[in-house]
């Protein structure tokens, strides 16, 4: 019998090859030196801390109550309460505060807006969610002090359209009052209209809105450190109100002084009052006002979510103690101690030798969530709440699980009668496919919580999907690396009794010692 050379195929040559070994120390030094990186930059920017919710400090709460004239009652309905409660939401959010509350209670024209915010942040808050942030731009008519306005607008020489009653208005109007000036007022854009500045210097006498806060698509703070302008507020119009805003620049430009200038009012009150060089035709306008960087953010923020339907006054302001207390969160914090104490318990006693790399690999997921805690809470005012800490104590099990679809996809492996080397490299290929879906269904699900929920759910969904994402880097860059590293220590290819290798961990015959140890099958 004689077989053709282009007809024999080596058997060996079909056989699978074993994977490539992995370079787990080098691996292991990159995530050394990333971890230390990622503390440092936490502490380089102060983030010591992590910013606690109302249920575990408390903070500050304050009442808005619908300001209505007589007779006008009727715009407080659930539609315009409710459309208010929305606007003030993203406000707060805006400035980055999470975990706060607000909601509408009681009904009819005794309907109010609660507002809680946790933390010292308050203050700031309650500032910033009274604005109506009803923006005009409005023609400067005059422009005076208080002792000078007493001479102007003689009854018997008043500019068209101003009548006695406004002359007399704007005559004794007196801005260094808080009271008279008029702030927090929705004004009627149709009408001439008397009003002040905010440090209440100068009062002015405005022509009708020709551009509202509607026609303003989007507001952000800038920072012009070419120019004296310092912070100000960069505005873009809408399509419309870009027309709108070059018509009105267009028509003052060429009046004289005050004429040929534009009053910025929010809510009742002269932001700025820039004189009009050119007609400004590019969809962009500016707020100027020696603002600080807080001044202009905020007043970016309001102006970017739009103006409330109703103007409110300022009810009881109060510090509100935490909901749940020091009881509740050291029960919680116990509760997340002893849950984690089991599982490495678990993890020593049924895994051995093996079961310090589920230690290793849960100290570093808690390094990585604590520290990203901490520089959340500096960058974008993260809140853990009670309910964020169940979802860290949740994500105990999400790491836990995927470190035990490892190991044993490893014993069996070795079961099966290869080497510990090649059993490390052949489990995880195909452990790992597993560990992803897992971890992104728990990720899918903690982004539908937090999509669709409100409230404490949304912090439980926030911490869920972090340290689920956290436990992906863990698994891949420290669990898998070091049990690579191991798997090249004597001790576990041997299979020493303590290694969690050993023939009687693996549920094997004593007489399958040697199988174990070289790599071969009986």
């Amino acid at each position: 019998m004689s077989f053709e050379r282009s007809g024999y195929t080596n058997p060996r040559s079909t056989l699978p090859q074993p994977p490539k070994p992995s370079n787990p120390i080098r691996t292991l030094s990159i995530l050394f030196l990333v971890l230390l990186a990622f503390g440092g930059v936490a502490l380089a920017q102060g983030a010591t801390k992590i910013n606690l919710g109302l249920d575990l400090r408390g903070g500050t709460s304050v009442t808005l109550q619908p300001k209505v004239q007589p007779g006008e009652e009727g715009r407080v309905t659930p539609e315009s309460i409710d459309q208010a409660v929305n606007i003030i939401r993203q406000r707060v959010d805006g400035v980055g505060v999470a975990e706060s509350e607000v909601s509408a209670q009681g009904t009819g024209t005794n309907r109010q807006i609660v507002i809680s915010v946790p933390g010292e942040t308050g203050r700031r808050i309650i500032d910033l969610v009274g604005q109506t942030a009803e923006l005009r731009f409005r023609q400067v008519i005059i422009e005076t002090t208080d002792a000078a306005a007493k001479d102007l607008l003689d009854d018997a020489s008043l500019p068209a359209g101003i009548t006695p009653e406004i002359a007399e208005q704007f005559r004794t109007l007196d801005c260094a009052l808080t009271a008279e000036r008029g702030g927090g007022i929705l004004d009627d854009p149709a009408a001439v209209m008397v009003a002040c500045d905010r440090d209440g210097f100068v009062k002015y006498l405005l022509a009708p809105a020709e551009v509202l806060g509607t026609d303003v698509s989007g507001a952000q703070a800038v920072y012009d450190a070419t120019t004296a302008l310092g912070w100000y507020v960069s505005l873009d119009f809408s399509s419309e109100g870009g027309k709108k805003f070059a018509a009105v620049t267009s028509q003052v430009v060429n009046n004289p002084s005050p004429q040929n200038q534009l009053a910025i009012v929010l809510d009742g009150l002269v932001v700025s009052a820039p004189r009009i060089n050119e007609a400004i035709t590019g969809g962009q306008a500016q707020i100027t006002g020696d603002f600080t960087q807080l001044e202009a953010q905020d007043l970016a923020n309001v102006l970017k979510y739009g103006s409330l339907p109703l103007a409110f006054e300022r009810g009881e302001v109060q510090q509100i103690s935490a909901t749940l207390g020091a009881e509740q969160l050291d029960a919680g914090l116990l509760a997340g101690i002893v849950g984690l104490l089991l599982v490495i318990l678990y993890s020593v006693l049924y895994y051995r030798g093996l079961g310090l790399v589920a230690v290793g690999s849960l100290v570093v997921a808690a390094y990585i969530n604590i520290f990203a805690f901490a520089l959340l809470s500096e960058w974008i005012g993260f809140t853990l709440t009670l309910a964020g800490i169940a979802g860290a104590i949740v994500s105990i099990g999400i790491t836990a699980d995927s470190f035990v679809l490892y190991f044993e996809r490893l014993r069996d492996e070795v079961r099966e009668g290869k080497s510990i080397k090649t059993a490390v490299e052949t489990a995880w290929i195909r452990a790992r496919r597993t560990v992803i879906v897992s971890d992104v269904v728990s990720l899918i699900a903690a982004v539908l919580l937090y999509i669709f929920a409100v409230g404490g759910v949304r912090g439980f969904a926030f911490t869920l999907g972090l340290s689920t994402l956290i436990d992906l880097l863990v698994i891949f860059f420290f669990s898998k690396p070091l049990v690579v590293l191991l798997s090249r220590l004597k001790f576990f290819q041997r299979g020493a009794t303590l290694s969690g290798m050993s023939p009687m961990s693996l549920g094997l015959k004593p007489a399958a010692t040697k199988e174990v140890s070289n790599g071969q099958t009986s």
